[in-house]
């Protein structure tokens, strides 16, 4: 079954724009020969770290968005370990939240367009003080 995940991580500061490229391109190589796809690459650039991670106090990161399944999320974890210039990484796993909050929209649509309790009573008295027609029947007459 393949899931969602998001892998950020950080390398070094002192790293060239081609060396990063080629790390990157390295890693969706990678999980393309493990069964995985990558929706989306997203360089965020050199930040400031909130503590010193290994002599350093910047770097630059990058997040993929990976569908795949466990082992492709194992294999890229692998070979961010091992790699020197990366000096920090998480994964996340990031369908489950997404059905959690796709389940939560739905059941706010579903109050907000009117299908909701409050909203059926308010249907229901507007019907009741609502005067009835039939079809068929001919209006009383004006007294």
């Amino acid at each position: 079954m393949l899931r969602n995940y998001e892998v950020m991580f950080i390398v070094r500061p002192d790293m060239t724009d081609e060396d990063l490229d080629k790390l990157v391109s390295t890693l969706e190589t990678q999980v393309g020969t493990a069964g995985g796809t990558i929706k989306s690459v997203d360089k965020m650039g050199k930040r400031r770290l909130a503590y010193e991670v290994r002599t350093f106090t910047d770097g630059m990161f990058i997040l993929f968005t990976i569908e795949g399944e466990g082992s492709v999320i194992k294999e890229v974890e692998r070979r961010l370990r091992v790699t020197e210039q990366v000096i920090k990484f998480i994964t996340v796993r990031v369908d489950v939240e997404q059905k959690r909050l796709a389940k939560v929209k739905a059941i706010r649509d579903k109050h907000v367009r009117g299908k909701g309790t409050r909203a059926a009573e308010a249907a229901a008295a507007a019907e009741a003080a609502a005067p009835v027609e039939t079809a068929g029947a001919e209006p009383a007459p004006a007294v």
